[in-house]
C-alpha cells in the first residue's frame, strides 16, 4: 500500500501542498503521490464529496486518499480513517465522505486519535501537514487502522445534506450544479441512473434541458457535436450530466454558478 492520493482546498500558490508532500516522504520515501485536486473551492464539502466519490474508483486496490478540505480544523472535529472497497479514506468528520457510504461495505472506521503517528507539535490551523500527512504515511506503510484509534460506528459520521435529483409533477428532472471545472464546464449531480429513472427508455433527443434562461435540445455525445462557442449538454467522463461550451466557458457565457438549478422535461 504505497499510493497516496490528495483531495484539498489549498490551491497551488502556497507552500501548504508541497508541505504534505514533504512530511509523507518523510515518512515513507517509497510513496507514490498523486493529486486529485487542490482546486475544490475554499471549504467546498459538496464538491469534495463528489469528487472524491467520483475518482476513487481509478486506483488500484489499498491506495490512501488523503481530504482535507476542513473548515472545522482546530475544533473537537473527528478525524477518521475509513477502509472499506479495497481502499482506505482519511478525512476530516465533516460529511465530506457522505456520498462514499452509498459505495459498498465498511470495512474499518476509526478516530483518529494515536498521537505517536502525528507530528509534534501539532499546530491548530494545519492538520493537513500535521495529523493528516503523516497518518496516511503511516497506513501506505501498511499499518492496521485499527491502531489510530477507537472504533467510531457508522451512526457517528457526519451526513452532509447534499442534494439529490428530484422529479416534479412527474414530468420534469430537477437537479443542481455541484462543480464547474476549469474549462467552465458546469457539472451537475444528474447521473445515468436519474435519468432512468425519470425516462425509461425514452430517446434522449427527447429531452429539453434548461437552467436559468438558456435551453438546450437533447444530449451530445462528444463536444465536437456542435459549432464552436455553441452549448451543449453532454454526459461526462464521470458519468454526470453538465453543460458545456464547445471550445468555450459555459459558467460565463449561460451565467451559471454552483448551486444553480438544472432541469429536464421530456417533449411532448
Amino acid at each position: 500500500m504505497s499510493t497516496i492520493t490528495l483531495l484539498t482546498d489549498f490551491g497551488s500558490e502556497d507552500a501548504y501542498v508541497g508541505v504534505m508532500k514533504g512530511v509523507i516522504l518523510s515518512v515513507n520515501s517509497s510513496a507514490k503521490i498523486i493529486d486529485i485536486s487542490h482546486a475544490v473551492d475554499p471549504q467546498d464539502l459538496v464538491e469534495a464529496a463528489y469528487l472524491i466519490q467520483s475518482c476513487y474508483r481509478y486506483f488500484p486496490e489499498h491506495t490512501v486518499h488523503i481530504v482535507v478540505v476542513d473548515p472545522g480544523v482546530g475544533s473537537d472535529r473527528a478525524i477518521v480513517a475509513l477502509e472499506m472497497m479495497g481502499h482506505v479514506f482519511l478525512a476530516p468528520n465533516n460529511g465530506v465522505l457522505t456520498l462514499l457510504m452509498d459505495e459498498g461495505e465498511i470495512d474499518a472506521m476509526v478516530r483518529v486519535e494515536n498521537t505517536h503517528y502525528f507530528l509534534n507539535p501539532i499546530s491548530q490551523t494545519f492538520h493537513g501537514r500535521d495529523i493528516f500527512a503523516p497518518v496516511g504515511a503511516h497506513i501506505s506503510m501498511g499499518i492496521d487502522i485499527n491502531s489510530l484509534g477507537s472504533p467510531l460506528d457508522p451512526q457517528d459520521l457526519v451526513s452532509l445534506d447534499i442534494p439529490k435529483p428530484r422529479i416534479s409533477n412527474g414530468d420534469e428532472l430537477i437537479g443542481t450544479f455541484v462543480s464547474i471545472d476549469r474549462f467552465g464546464n458546469c457539472i451537475s449531480n444528474i447521473d445515468g441512473d436519474d435519468l432512468k429513472k425519470f425516462a425509461g427508455n425514452d430517446d434522449e433527443k427527447g429531452f429539453e434541458i434548461k437552467t436559468g434562461k438558456n435551453i438546450i435540445a437533447g444530449f451530445s455525445q462528444r463536444y465536437a457535436d456542435v459549432e464552436p462557442e455553441s452549448p451543449l449538454a453532454i454526459f461526462g467522463s464521470f458519468g454526470y450530466l453538465e453543460l458545456a461550451l464547445n471550445c468555450g466557458n459555459a459558467s460565463r457565457r449561460l451565467k451559471i454558478k454552483k448551486g444553480d438549478a438544472i432541469t429536464l422535461k421530456l417533449k411532448k
